[in-house]
């Protein structure tokens, strides 16, 4: 299927008691879910996604970063998400602890959870199923994979590489 191709970022960000900080997202994609922040690269500025990585850090979370704060985690490929657009996220690991949670941002609202709480969360099915169990096995390592985006929230995943740490 022809459709265009994005490039974006997920940045996963550690309190010190480990848990994870998420953003209840007040725009598309995934409207009203719990995601870890992130954004588009501007490719088309010659961006990279490390630097995408650091400025969305500033833009949604008041954070300042460089790309030495940094970990690619995951790498993933989706294609035919909601039927519109083919996607390449990059899954970075934030290794400075947040000392405490940024405050609201134009994409939502942010908060802090460990495991059990986000089991109850409202987050996208291939963060839930794949994306969030991959990162966990390969923190301080490297996965790769590759989502056949279906009807619905349905998915087919193949996990391409994995290098644990």
């Amino acid at each position: 299927m022809v459709l265009p191709h994005k490039i974006a970022t997920l940045l996963y960000c550690f309190d010190d008691a480990d848990r994870l900080l998420l953003l209840e997202r007040t725009q598309e994609p995934n409207l009203g879910k719990w995601s870890p922040p992130g954004g588009k690269v501007h490719a088309d500025r010659g961006e990279s996604p490390y630097a995408c990585a650091c400025r969305e850090a500033h833009e949604e979370m008041e954070l300042t970063l460089k790309p030495s704060d940094l970990h690619l985690t995951g790498l993933v490929s989706e294609d035919g998400y909601e039927g519109r657009t083919h996607w390449y996220i990059f899954l970075f690991e934030v290794l400075p602890r947040l000392a405490k949670l940024p405050p609201p941002c134009r994409e939502g609202r942010f908060g802090f959870f460990n495991n059990a709480e986000m089991a109850r969360l409202n987050v996208p099915r291939t963060d839930r199923d794949k994306l969030w169990p991959l990162f966990l096995q390969h923190r301080g390592g490297f996965f790769s994979g590759h989502c056949h985006c279906l009807e619905g929230d349905d998915f087919e995943w193949t996990t391409e590489e994995s290098c644990h740490d």
